[in-house]
């Protein structure tokens, strides 16, 4: 048997945390894959930190390895300020998003900043993205408390010039 000459290649060779990468080899008949103990020549992968991946191919008892790399890019960690706001009917606020490159919010917007004057208690949503495409999220509540209603009474409601009445709110 001749010492097998082996290819190695990852698809995608960059993955967002979570995602799966397809390794795949060629020029053996049977194939290993480290770690993890796969088998096949192609598998699926799907790593949490960036990892390094050998294959050993084999045609009978003569083997060669390769390696390919799989790099795991973070998804970004989305705050929102304030992560709850709390105001009256008519009323608005702004909320500031950070941790990422790009952002959408839930309303369609694709800025960092919005301001917001809900006319009930509303959840928004942010989105961001990062420079390796990774997306993250989070959320935000803008309770929205409604105005009073004031009624004011007076009695007598009317009144000659120096006499008095009672108002009640």
């Amino acid at each position: 048997n001749s010492t097998p000459t082996i290819t190695a290649v990852s698809n995608p060779t960059a993955i967002c945390a979570g995602a799966t990468a397809t390794l795949t080899s060629s020029g053996a008949t049977t194939y290993t894959w480290n770690p993890g103990a796969l088998t096949g020549a192609t598998v699926a992968v799907t790593p949490s930190v960036t990892t390094i991946y050998t294959v050993t191919g084999a045609n009978g008892s003569c083997t060669n390895t390769r390696t390919v790399s799989v790099t795991v890019n973070p998804s970004p960690t989305i705050n929102i300020t304030p992560a709850t706001a709390t105001l009256c009917s008519g009323f608005s606020t702004t909320l500031t998003g950070s941790g990422a490159l790009t952002y959408t919010w839930s309303t369609g917007a694709t800025t960092a900043s919005i301001s917001v004057s809900p006319s009930i208690t509303t959840v928004y949503t942010l989105t961001g993205t990062n420079a390796g495409g990774c997306t993250g999220s989070n959320t935000a509540t803008v309770v929205v408390n409604p105005l009073p209603s004031v009624t004011i009474t007076a009695n007598p409601s009317s009144i000659c010039a120096g006499g008095t009445s009672t108002l009640t709110a």
